[in-house]
């Protein structure tokens, strides 16, 4: 069988590494094609609630690198996985998982995924998302506020603490591992259509060789 190709994509807190990852998913839908977030991946803390809130989730220690490396080596070796959930509310994974299937590509979007060299190894195509830090800034105040509940001081409070540094210290540098580089994220089309078009290619040679 076919090795399935793995697509890195990466880049800083509102990038729109999400919003690119999730174009070029919708565009090949229906496809044999998946997609892991690694936000899934952060550790279970046993830590009560109030301490929870302030770990430094951007930093690379946070996040299960383990358990998302034994899950990519799986699904390159066709065996099935369970995702987990995290729960942004309580700060920690929920009981729940996400049954996922092997695919012929997989796309995999998180801050980090390039900081961890087994991790990049494993890519085929590394992608980097490249925004300024005011428009990341204003992506993460709406994105906190509407979809996780947070207030305005809290996000800003843990933007200038943990979220800006940590992003010069840790995801920037990563931006040296990628194959390609998109300005602006999801707004340039140009450079989403030509990463539609390798995985379209990809997902063609797999299916002629099945």
């Amino acid at each position: 069988m076919q090795k399935p190709i793995i697509i890195g994509v990466t880049g800083g807190s509102g990038s729109g590494k999400t919003t690119v990852s999730q174009r070029i998913f919708e565009s090949v839908s229906g496809h044999s094609v998946a997609m892991l977030q690694q936000d899934a991946y952060y550790k279970y803390s046993p830590l009560p609630l109030a301490e929870r809130q302030q770990i430094n989730f951007d930093h690379p220690l946070a996040f299960d690198n383990d358990l998302l490396l034994a899950h990519l080596k799986a699904l390159l070796q066709h065996q099935a996985i369970d995702v987990p959930l995290y729960d942004y509310e309580i700060y920690n994974p929920s009981t729940q998982t996400r049954h996922q299937e092997p695919r012929d590509v997989i796309i995999v979007e998180g801050i980090l995924i390039l900081d961890d060299p087994r991790i990049r190894d494993l890519m085929d195509i590394k992608v980097y998302v490249d925004t300024d830090d005011d428009i990341r800034l204003l992506r993460r105040v709406q994105r906190d506020i509407h979809e996780r509940g947070r207030s305005v001081d809290s996000v800003f409070a843990q933007y200038i603490k943990t979220v800006k540094p940590t992003y010069h210290q840790f995801v920037e540098p990563t931006k040296r591992y990628a194959d390609v580089i998109i300005p602006e994220g999801g707004q340039n089309s140009v450079a989403i259509d030509l990463l539609v078009t390798k995985v379209r290619s990809v997902l063609k040679q797999a299916a002629a060789n099945k």
